[in-house]
Protein backbone atom coordinates (compact mmCIF):
# COMPACT_ATOMS: atom_id res chain seq x y z
CA UNK A 1 0.00 0.00 0.00
CA UNK A 2 1.26 3.47 -0.90
CA UNK A 3 2.38 5.74 1.91
CA UNK A 4 -0.02 8.60 2.61
CA UNK A 5 1.50 11.92 1.41
CA UNK A 6 2.01 14.80 3.80
CA UNK A 7 -0.34 17.77 3.75
CA UNK A 8 0.96 20.09 1.05
CA UNK A 9 1.77 23.78 1.14
CA UNK A 10 -0.75 25.93 -0.70
CA UNK A 11 -1.55 29.45 -1.82
CA UNK A 12 -4.39 31.07 0.16
CA UNK A 13 -4.39 34.53 -1.42
CA UNK A 14 -2.89 35.76 -4.70
CA UNK A 15 -2.56 39.48 -5.52
CA UNK A 16 -1.35 40.88 -8.84
CA UNK A 17 -0.32 44.42 -9.69
CA UNK A 18 0.56 45.50 -13.24
CA UNK A 19 1.21 41.88 -14.16
CA UNK A 20 0.56 40.89 -17.79
CA UNK A 21 -3.07 41.90 -18.50
CA UNK A 22 -3.90 42.56 -14.83
CA UNK A 23 -3.78 46.13 -13.57
CA UNK A 24 -4.89 44.92 -10.14
CA UNK A 25 -6.48 41.64 -9.09
CA UNK A 26 -6.87 39.45 -6.04
CA UNK A 27 -8.04 35.88 -5.59
CA UNK A 28 -8.63 34.05 -2.31
CA UNK A 29 -8.93 30.27 -2.40
CA UNK A 30 -8.67 27.19 -0.18
CA UNK A 31 -6.30 24.23 -0.16
CA UNK A 32 -8.58 22.45 -2.64
CA UNK A 33 -8.01 22.54 -6.42
CA UNK A 34 -8.53 25.83 -8.25
CA UNK A 35 -10.24 25.90 -11.65
CA UNK A 36 -9.84 29.05 -13.76
CA UNK A 37 -12.43 29.36 -16.51
CA UNK A 38 -12.60 31.88 -19.34
CA UNK A 39 -12.30 32.45 -23.05
CA UNK A 40 -8.99 32.13 -24.86
CA UNK A 41 -6.81 35.14 -24.18
CA UNK A 42 -8.66 36.15 -21.01
CA UNK A 43 -5.54 35.76 -18.85
CA UNK A 44 -5.91 32.30 -17.33
CA UNK A 45 -2.37 31.22 -18.18
CA UNK A 46 -1.08 34.56 -16.90
CA UNK A 47 -2.47 33.60 -13.48
CA UNK A 48 -0.67 30.25 -13.59
CA UNK A 49 2.51 32.08 -14.53
CA UNK A 50 2.09 34.40 -11.55
CA UNK A 51 1.72 31.42 -9.21
CA UNK A 52 4.80 29.79 -10.75
CA UNK A 53 6.87 32.85 -9.81
CA UNK A 54 6.31 32.04 -6.14
CA UNK A 55 8.96 29.34 -6.64
CA UNK A 56 12.59 29.75 -7.78
CA UNK A 57 13.32 30.33 -11.45
CA UNK A 58 11.75 32.24 -14.33
CA UNK A 59 8.33 30.68 -14.19
CA UNK A 60 6.46 28.35 -16.48
CA UNK A 61 6.98 30.46 -19.61
CA UNK A 62 10.64 31.30 -18.88
CA UNK A 63 9.81 34.85 -19.94
CA UNK A 64 12.10 37.84 -19.55
CA UNK A 65 11.02 39.60 -16.39
CA UNK A 66 10.52 42.87 -18.24
CA UNK A 67 7.96 41.16 -20.47
CA UNK A 68 5.74 40.41 -17.47
CA UNK A 69 4.86 44.07 -16.97
CA UNK A 70 1.43 45.25 -18.11
CA UNK A 71 1.39 46.88 -21.53
CA UNK A 72 1.20 50.65 -21.21
CA UNK A 73 2.42 50.60 -17.64
CA UNK A 74 5.63 51.85 -16.04
CA UNK A 75 7.49 48.60 -16.54
CA UNK A 76 7.04 47.38 -12.98
CA UNK A 77 4.97 44.43 -11.73
CA UNK A 78 4.29 42.62 -8.48
CA UNK A 79 2.96 39.23 -7.40
CA UNK A 80 2.14 38.71 -3.73
CA UNK A 81 0.72 35.70 -1.93
CA UNK A 82 -0.19 34.37 1.45
CA UNK A 83 1.16 30.83 1.54
CA UNK A 84 0.15 28.21 4.08
CA UNK A 85 2.80 25.59 4.90
CA UNK A 86 2.68 22.73 7.43
CA UNK A 87 4.93 24.85 9.67
CA UNK A 88 3.47 28.36 9.34
CA UNK A 89 1.75 30.95 7.18
CA UNK A 90 4.10 33.19 5.23
CA UNK A 91 3.73 36.29 3.07
CA UNK A 92 5.68 36.07 -0.20
CA UNK A 93 6.19 38.96 -2.57
CA UNK A 94 8.11 39.20 -5.81
CA UNK A 95 8.29 41.68 -8.64
CA UNK A 96 10.27 44.12 -10.71
CA UNK A 97 10.92 47.82 -10.28
CA UNK A 98 10.62 50.14 -13.31
CA UNK A 99 13.68 50.14 -15.56
CA UNK A 100 15.55 47.32 -13.80
CA UNK A 101 15.12 44.56 -16.41
CA UNK A 102 18.09 44.62 -18.77
CA UNK A 103 18.11 40.96 -19.82
CA UNK A 104 15.99 37.82 -19.71
CA UNK A 105 17.62 36.77 -16.44
CA UNK A 106 17.69 40.15 -14.70
CA UNK A 107 16.92 39.53 -11.06
CA UNK A 108 13.53 40.15 -9.55
CA UNK A 109 12.85 41.40 -6.06
CA UNK A 110 11.87 38.73 -3.54
CA UNK A 111 10.54 39.38 -0.04
CA UNK A 112 9.56 36.87 2.63
CA UNK A 113 7.38 38.35 5.39
CA UNK A 114 8.53 41.77 4.23
CA UNK A 115 12.25 40.95 4.44
CA UNK A 116 14.23 41.31 1.20
CA UNK A 117 16.04 38.18 0.01
CA UNK A 118 19.20 37.85 -2.06
CA UNK A 119 17.44 36.01 -4.88
CA UNK A 120 14.58 33.75 -5.88
CA UNK A 121 16.41 30.74 -4.43
CA UNK A 122 15.00 31.67 -1.00
CA UNK A 123 11.55 30.66 -2.27
CA UNK A 124 12.63 27.02 -2.34
CA UNK A 125 12.05 26.81 1.40
CA UNK A 126 8.31 27.36 1.04
CA UNK A 127 6.82 26.15 -2.23
CA UNK A 128 7.53 23.59 -4.91
CA UNK A 129 5.98 23.76 -8.36
CA UNK A 130 5.42 21.38 -11.23
CA UNK A 131 3.49 22.17 -14.36
CA UNK A 132 2.11 20.93 -17.63
CA UNK A 133 1.41 23.34 -20.46
CA UNK A 134 0.44 22.89 -24.13
CA UNK A 135 3.97 23.98 -25.03
CA UNK A 136 5.21 20.72 -23.45
CA UNK A 137 3.14 18.50 -25.73
CA UNK A 138 6.18 17.91 -27.95
CA UNK A 139 8.44 16.92 -25.04
CA UNK A 140 9.02 13.36 -26.23
CA UNK A 141 9.50 14.23 -29.90
CA UNK A 142 11.55 17.38 -29.40
CA UNK A 143 15.27 17.81 -28.69
CA UNK A 144 16.98 16.22 -25.69
CA UNK A 145 17.43 19.66 -24.13
CA UNK A 146 13.68 19.89 -23.55
CA UNK A 147 13.67 16.64 -21.59
CA UNK A 148 16.72 17.68 -19.57
CA UNK A 149 14.99 20.91 -18.57
CA UNK A 150 11.87 18.95 -17.64
CA UNK A 151 13.90 16.62 -15.40
CA UNK A 152 15.92 19.48 -13.93
CA UNK A 153 12.71 21.33 -13.02
CA UNK A 154 11.54 18.25 -11.12
CA UNK A 155 14.88 17.95 -9.35
CA UNK A 156 14.75 21.54 -8.08
CA UNK A 157 11.81 20.58 -5.88
CA UNK A 158 13.94 18.43 -3.59
CA UNK A 159 17.45 19.81 -4.22
CA UNK A 160 17.42 23.65 -4.32
CA UNK A 161 21.23 23.68 -4.55
CA UNK A 162 21.04 21.91 -7.88
CA UNK A 163 20.49 25.22 -9.70
CA UNK A 164 23.75 26.61 -8.31
CA UNK A 165 25.77 23.60 -9.44
CA UNK A 166 24.18 23.69 -12.88
CA UNK A 167 24.98 27.40 -13.21
CA UNK A 168 28.60 26.78 -12.18
CA UNK A 169 28.94 24.08 -14.80
CA UNK A 170 27.39 26.24 -17.53
CA UNK A 171 29.60 29.19 -16.66
CA UNK A 172 32.79 27.11 -16.73
CA UNK A 173 31.77 25.45 -19.99
CA UNK A 174 31.07 28.81 -21.65
CA UNK A 175 34.48 30.07 -20.60
CA UNK A 176 36.14 26.91 -21.92
CA UNK A 177 34.26 27.19 -25.20
CA UNK A 178 35.44 30.81 -25.51
CA UNK A 179 39.05 29.70 -25.09
CA UNK A 180 38.54 27.10 -27.81
CA UNK A 181 36.97 29.68 -30.11
CA UNK A 182 39.87 32.09 -29.50
CA UNK A 183 42.32 29.27 -30.38
CA UNK A 184 44.01 29.39 -26.98
CA UNK A 185 46.53 26.54 -26.63
CA UNK A 186 47.98 26.87 -23.12
CA UNK A 187 46.86 23.87 -21.07
CA UNK A 188 47.00 25.93 -17.88
CA UNK A 189 44.16 28.13 -19.18
CA UNK A 190 41.92 25.08 -19.49
CA UNK A 191 42.74 22.89 -16.50
CA UNK A 192 41.00 24.95 -13.81
CA UNK A 193 37.81 25.29 -15.86
CA UNK A 194 37.82 21.59 -16.70
CA UNK A 195 38.21 20.68 -13.05
CA UNK A 196 35.15 22.80 -12.17
CA UNK A 197 33.25 21.14 -15.01
CA UNK A 198 34.29 17.71 -13.77
CA UNK A 199 33.22 18.34 -10.17
CA UNK A 200 29.91 20.04 -10.97
CA UNK A 201 29.14 17.91 -14.01
CA UNK A 202 29.46 14.65 -12.10
CA UNK A 203 27.39 16.11 -9.25
CA UNK A 204 24.65 17.03 -11.75
CA UNK A 205 24.68 13.57 -13.29
CA UNK A 206 24.56 11.92 -9.85
CA UNK A 207 21.57 13.98 -8.69
CA UNK A 208 19.74 13.25 -11.92
CA UNK A 209 20.40 9.54 -11.45
CA UNK A 210 19.06 9.71 -7.89
CA UNK A 211 15.93 11.54 -9.05
CA UNK A 212 15.29 9.04 -11.83
CA UNK A 213 15.78 6.14 -9.42
CA UNK A 214 13.23 7.70 -7.06
CA UNK A 215 10.76 8.18 -9.89
CA UNK A 216 11.24 4.59 -11.03
CA UNK A 217 10.47 3.32 -7.52
CA UNK A 218 7.39 5.52 -7.23
CA UNK A 219 6.15 4.48 -10.67
CA UNK A 220 6.53 0.83 -9.64
CA UNK A 221 4.55 1.43 -6.44
CA UNK A 222 1.83 3.26 -8.34
CA UNK A 223 1.66 0.45 -10.87
CA UNK A 224 1.25 -2.13 -8.12
CA UNK A 225 -1.41 -0.07 -6.33
CA UNK A 226 -3.40 0.65 -9.49
CA UNK A 227 -2.47 -1.69 -12.35
CA UNK A 228 -5.40 -0.50 -14.48
CA UNK A 229 -4.66 3.23 -14.19
CA UNK A 230 -5.59 5.17 -17.33
CA UNK A 231 -2.20 6.84 -17.05
CA UNK A 232 0.18 4.21 -18.46
CA UNK A 233 3.31 3.53 -16.49
CA UNK A 234 6.51 4.87 -17.96
CA UNK A 235 9.88 3.17 -18.11
CA UNK A 236 12.51 5.90 -17.78
CA UNK A 237 16.28 5.93 -18.00
CA UNK A 238 19.16 8.39 -18.34
CA UNK A 239 21.29 8.18 -21.45
CA UNK A 240 24.71 9.82 -21.22
CA UNK A 241 28.43 9.13 -20.89
CA UNK A 242 28.76 10.41 -17.31
CA UNK A 243 25.62 8.57 -16.28
CA UNK A 244 27.02 5.34 -17.68
CA UNK A 245 30.34 5.81 -15.85
CA UNK A 246 28.55 6.52 -12.56
CA UNK A 247 26.79 3.17 -12.83
CA UNK A 248 30.15 1.44 -12.93
CA UNK A 249 32.58 3.54 -10.87
CA UNK A 250 32.70 5.77 -7.75
CA UNK A 251 31.98 9.46 -8.31
CA UNK A 252 35.52 10.58 -7.42
CA UNK A 253 36.93 8.32 -10.13
CA UNK A 254 34.38 9.60 -12.63
CA UNK A 255 35.42 13.19 -11.87
CA UNK A 256 39.04 12.36 -12.70
CA UNK A 257 38.00 10.47 -15.82
CA UNK A 258 35.79 13.31 -17.03
CA UNK A 259 38.50 15.92 -16.45
CA UNK A 260 40.93 13.77 -18.44
CA UNK A 261 38.33 13.29 -21.18
CA UNK A 262 37.88 17.05 -21.49
CA UNK A 263 41.64 17.56 -21.71
CA UNK A 264 42.02 14.94 -24.44
CA UNK A 265 39.05 16.28 -26.34
CA UNK A 266 40.14 19.90 -26.67
CA UNK A 267 41.05 19.67 -30.35
CA UNK A 268 37.90 17.77 -31.22
CA UNK A 269 35.81 20.30 -29.30
CA UNK A 270 37.70 23.15 -30.97
CA UNK A 271 36.74 21.77 -34.37
CA UNK A 272 33.14 21.26 -33.31
CA UNK A 273 32.93 24.71 -31.75
CA UNK A 274 31.47 23.37 -28.51
CA UNK A 275 32.02 20.89 -25.67
CA UNK A 276 30.85 17.48 -26.82
CA UNK A 277 30.92 15.56 -23.52
CA UNK A 278 29.09 16.28 -20.29
CA UNK A 279 25.74 16.42 -18.53
CA UNK A 280 24.52 18.96 -21.10
CA UNK A 281 24.43 16.09 -23.62
CA UNK A 282 22.39 13.62 -21.56
CA UNK A 283 18.87 12.57 -22.48
CA UNK A 284 15.89 11.28 -20.52
CA UNK A 285 14.58 8.20 -22.31
CA UNK A 286 10.88 7.48 -21.80
CA UNK A 287 9.08 4.33 -22.90
CA UNK A 288 5.36 3.52 -22.82
CA UNK A 289 5.59 0.62 -20.37
CA UNK A 290 2.52 -1.46 -21.29
CA UNK A 291 3.28 -1.20 -25.03
CA UNK A 292 7.08 -1.31 -24.68
CA UNK A 293 7.22 1.48 -27.23
CA UNK A 294 9.38 4.62 -27.15
CA UNK A 295 7.26 7.59 -26.11
CA UNK A 296 8.24 9.52 -29.22
CA UNK A 297 6.50 6.85 -31.33
CA UNK A 298 3.25 6.93 -29.35
CA UNK A 299 0.13 8.84 -30.29
CA UNK A 300 -0.39 12.38 -29.06
CA UNK A 301 -2.99 11.17 -26.55
CA UNK A 302 -0.68 8.46 -25.24
CA UNK A 303 2.15 10.95 -24.87
CA UNK A 304 -0.09 13.32 -22.91
CA UNK A 305 -1.16 10.48 -20.61
CA UNK A 306 2.47 9.39 -20.10
CA UNK A 307 3.57 12.93 -19.27
CA UNK A 308 0.67 13.43 -16.87
CA UNK A 309 1.52 10.15 -15.16
CA UNK A 310 5.16 11.22 -14.75
CA UNK A 311 4.16 14.52 -13.15
CA UNK A 312 1.75 12.75 -10.79
CA UNK A 313 4.46 10.24 -9.84
CA UNK A 314 6.83 13.11 -9.11
CA UNK A 315 4.20 14.85 -6.97
CA UNK A 316 3.57 11.65 -5.05
CA UNK A 317 7.29 11.07 -4.50
CA UNK A 318 7.72 14.58 -3.08
CA UNK A 319 4.62 14.23 -0.93
CA UNK A 320 6.23 11.25 0.76
CA UNK A 321 9.73 12.76 1.00
CA UNK A 322 9.21 16.37 2.02
CA UNK A 323 7.74 17.82 5.21
CA UNK A 324 5.98 20.48 3.14
CA UNK A 325 4.29 17.80 1.08
CA UNK A 326 3.57 17.56 -2.62
CA UNK A 327 4.20 20.45 -4.99
CA UNK A 328 1.57 22.79 -6.33
CA UNK A 329 0.52 21.58 -9.79
CA UNK A 330 -0.14 24.09 -12.57
CA UNK A 331 -2.10 22.40 -15.36
CA UNK A 332 -2.81 24.63 -18.33
CA UNK A 333 -5.71 23.50 -20.56
CA UNK A 334 -5.33 19.99 -19.13
CA UNK A 335 -8.96 18.89 -19.43
CA UNK A 336 -9.08 19.63 -23.16
CA UNK A 337 -6.40 17.02 -23.83
CA UNK A 338 -7.77 14.14 -21.76
CA UNK A 339 -10.78 11.91 -22.34
CA UNK A 340 -13.53 11.56 -19.72
CA UNK A 341 -11.90 8.54 -18.05
CA UNK A 342 -8.51 10.20 -17.69
CA UNK A 343 -10.02 13.50 -16.54
CA UNK A 344 -11.87 11.71 -13.74
CA UNK A 345 -8.73 9.79 -12.79
CA UNK A 346 -6.65 12.99 -12.74
CA UNK A 347 -9.10 14.83 -10.53
CA UNK A 348 -9.25 11.92 -8.09
CA UNK A 349 -5.45 11.68 -7.90
CA UNK A 350 -5.21 15.38 -7.15
CA UNK A 351 -7.67 14.94 -4.30
CA UNK A 352 -5.93 11.80 -3.01
CA UNK A 353 -2.49 13.45 -3.11
CA UNK A 354 -3.87 16.32 -1.01
CA UNK A 355 -2.23 18.94 -3.18
CA UNK A 356 -3.39 22.24 -4.57
CA UNK A 357 -3.70 22.16 -8.35
CA UNK A 358 -4.42 25.24 -10.44
CA UNK A 359 -6.12 24.31 -13.70
CA UNK A 360 -7.37 26.33 -16.66
CA UNK A 361 -10.06 25.66 -19.22
CA UNK A 362 -12.78 27.15 -21.36
CA UNK A 363 -15.50 24.58 -20.64
CA UNK A 364 -16.88 24.27 -17.10
CA UNK A 365 -18.49 20.95 -18.00
CA UNK A 366 -15.02 19.40 -18.44
CA UNK A 367 -14.42 19.99 -14.72
CA UNK A 368 -17.79 18.68 -13.54
CA UNK A 369 -15.99 15.93 -11.61
CA UNK A 370 -14.61 18.61 -9.27
CA UNK A 371 -17.97 20.17 -8.44
CA UNK A 372 -18.09 20.78 -4.69
CA UNK A 373 -14.42 19.82 -4.37
CA UNK A 374 -12.70 22.84 -5.96
CA UNK A 375 -12.76 26.62 -6.14
CA UNK A 376 -14.08 27.81 -9.50
CA UNK A 377 -13.23 31.31 -10.74
CA UNK A 378 -14.15 33.09 -13.97
CA UNK A 379 -11.35 35.06 -15.61
CA UNK A 380 -12.35 37.87 -17.96
CA UNK A 381 -9.77 40.29 -19.38
CA UNK A 382 -8.05 41.31 -16.19
CA UNK A 383 -10.77 40.46 -13.67
CA UNK A 384 -11.24 37.36 -11.51
CA UNK A 385 -14.58 36.41 -9.97
CA UNK A 386 -15.07 33.33 -7.79
CA UNK A 387 -18.19 31.59 -9.13
CA UNK A 388 -18.73 28.87 -6.54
Amino acid sequence: MLEQPAAASWVERLTLTNFRNYASAELQVTATPVVLLGHNGAGKTNLLEAVSLLAPGQGLRRAAYGDLARAGGRGDWAVAARVVTPASTVEIGTGLQPGTATSAASGRIVRIDGVAQSGSGALADYLDMAWLTPAMDGLFTGPAGDRRRFLDRLILCFDPGYRTRAAQFERAMRQRNRLLEDDVREASRFSGLEQIMAETGVAIAAVRAEAVAGLIATIAARRQANPTSPFPWAAIALDGHLEQMLRERPAIEVEDAYAALLARGRERDRTAGRTLEGPHRADLLVTHGPKQQPAKQCSTGEQKALLTGLVLAHAQMLGQRLERGAPILLLDEIAAHLDDLRRAALFQEIIDLRLQAWMTGTDRHAFAGLAGRATFAVVDDGSIVVSG
